[in-house]
């Protein structure tokens, strides 16, 4: 269970708790209306009515819990470079699925966490990002629903950040750019296609390193979330990232994953206000593709 505290500003004092919880607290019209039901809301300690008057300093708490869910551990070694009592960021590596499923029952990341926390009764997996199976690095992961809504209503602003590394077959005719191509379904399936009824779509490219074999390292920044759109644009560009199986070819020295890496992640902290940024080295594997001669 999680706690939040609120102190009453003075600019608050005759304001409902009601009104302090939803700006002072950041919390949603149906969070604050699920936590009352569960009487998880307390004025200086005591259970409190949602239209009780405040006073300047008094301390407004919320009691965040959840159902919980059942589920397989599997105990795996982690990478968590971050963590607080809201958050999680976390280095997935690859190939390793990031939610379990009716299709996905063997390991993922959501039961290798729940492992590592020791399998808590109130365990649900709130991830912000999401990172395909065959994609590592860095992935946010709410650690309540109050913060897993903060955080997604700064997915795709300039206070979340998400940067990649992709080895790629070839490389643009630019150095640098924006790939700004609008991404259909292609068909029922996962596979998606550039087409000009899709959703826009705008990926930032840069070349950073060119390899003796054809192949060049690139860093990326979507402006946008589609579903594979650093995958599908870069196809589209004719520069396929190394090993997409789905988009390219598969590429034998990586079993199960292409050379796709979240390398970078920047966010401003909801609660705090304080700007974290956690960044991950490009994987070995993904480096020897550029010093490896193509047959």
């Amino acid at each position: 269970m999680r706690i939040l505290e609120y102190t009453v500003r003075p600019g608050e004092a005759g304001r409902t708790v009601r009104a302090v919880a939803l700006k002072g607290m950041k919390l949603s019209r149906g969070g604050f209306s699920s936590l009352k039901f569960q009487n998880a809301v307390f004025l200086d300690g005591a259970p409190v009515h949602a239209d009780v008057r405040v006073a300047a300093g008094q301390v407004l708490s919320v009691h965040l819990t959840d159902a919980g869910q059942t589920m397989t551990p599997y105990a795996m070694p982690l990478s968590i470079p971050y963590a607080d009592d809201d958050l999680f960021i976390l280095d997935k590596p690859a190939p390793l699925p990031t939610l379990c499923s009716a299709r996905q029952t063997g390991p993922t990341l959501e039961n290798a966490l729940y492992a590592f926390l020791g399998c808590p009764e109130d365990y649900v997996f709130r991830p912000v990002n999401r990172l395909d199976k065959g994609t590592s690095g860095l992935l946010a992961v709410a650690r309540n629903a109050h913060m897993q809504q903060l955080l997604q209503k700064l997915l795709h602003t300039p206070d979340f950040v998400r940067e990649y590394l992709a080895v790629c077959e070839g490389r643009p005719e630019k150095d640098a750019g924006v790939i700004d191509l609008p991404i259909a379904k292609a068909g029922d399936g996962i596979r998606r296609i550039v087409r000009p009824d899709g959703l826009q779509s705008r990926t930032h490219y840069q070349i950073i390193e060119e390899g003796k074999n054809g192949r060049c390292l690139m860093r990326l920044r979507l402006e946008t979330g589609r579903t594979h759109q650093i995958r599908v644009h870069l196809a589209a560009m004719g520069c396929p990232v190394t090993g997409d199986y789905l988009y390219g070819h598969a590429e034998p020295a990586l079993p199960g994953r292409f050379a796709l890496h979240s390398c970078l992640l920047r966010l401003r902290h909801p609660l705090t206000g304080e700007t974290v940024q956690v960044k991950s080295p490009l994987p070995e594997a993904l480096s020897a593709l550029l010093r490896d001669e193509q047959t």
